[in-house]
């Protein structure tokens, strides 16, 4: 039998499902610091992150700003 969460102490209702979340998070984590550590790993500068987050954000704008005048 499962131990039920109370959500106002835990996002997850259940011990398995803080246990899944848990083993897959460390293992994105794991995956990610490898990743990291790859000289193969494309490298980007500051600039360069902040230019494509700018585009990413002006396209979403754009969408945005389309779906309210389609209405």
């Amino acid at each position: 039998m499962s131990t039920v969460f109370d959500p106002i102490v835990s996002e997850f209702q259940t011990a398995e499902q803080e246990a899944s979340y848990d083993l897959w998070f460390r293992a994105k984590v794991e995956k990610s610091l490898l990743l990291a550590d790859d000289p193969r790993s494309p490298r980007y500068t500051t600039d360069e992150v902040m230019r494509r987050m700018d585009k990413i954000i002006k396209a979403a704008e754009v969408k945005n700003a389309a779906r309210h005048l389609a209405g």
